[in-house]
């Protein structure tokens, strides 16, 4: 028997039981600032109207790097511990820090089209615990 999967966090997802799932942002009623994750205020304009909204499943590449070491507690990850890939991807409105699905810097490149994935960042009592990464969308297809 597969053991059910569940999210880091729920609320990073609009629907966390999608298969497909797409980032949950906020959008600010007063001047249209995106933000990631939701939050209750904008960072721009000190609004507290924000709109909870879907952000792009692609983007590009802004900038990225290879952690070569494990995360520190409270932070987990697989193990063995494996290098990965961490980004910048620019959704258009707003860029989100993500784990990359790639870890040779030769297989990454500024610009390159990005796609959303999802991840096993970790097990928690052989129950696989997901995230959200991007893959460079030719290795999608």
């Amino acid at each position: 028997m597969i053991p059910a999967t569940r999210w880091v966090d729920p609320t990073l997802v609009v629907d966390p039981s999608d298969s497909a799932p797409q980032l949950a942002g906020a959008r600010c009623v007063e001047c249209a600032t995106t933000t990631f994750p939701f939050q209750d205020g904008c960072p721009r304009c000190g609004g507290s109207t924000m709109e909870r909204v879907a952000l792009p499943t692609e983007g590009t590449l802004w900038s990225y790097t290879v952690q070569y070491f494990p995360p520190k507690p409270p932070f987990r990850t697989v193990e063995p511990f494996e290098p990965y890939g961490l980004g910048y991807i620019d959704l258009g409105d707003v860029c989100v820090e993500s784990r990359l699905t790639v870890n040779d810097p030769a297989a990454l490149t500024l610009g390159m089209p990005m796609r959303l994935v999802t991840i096993t960042a970790f097990l928690d009592g052989g129950v696989p615990v997901q995230t959200f990464a991007f893959a460079p969308q030719e290795n999608l297809v």
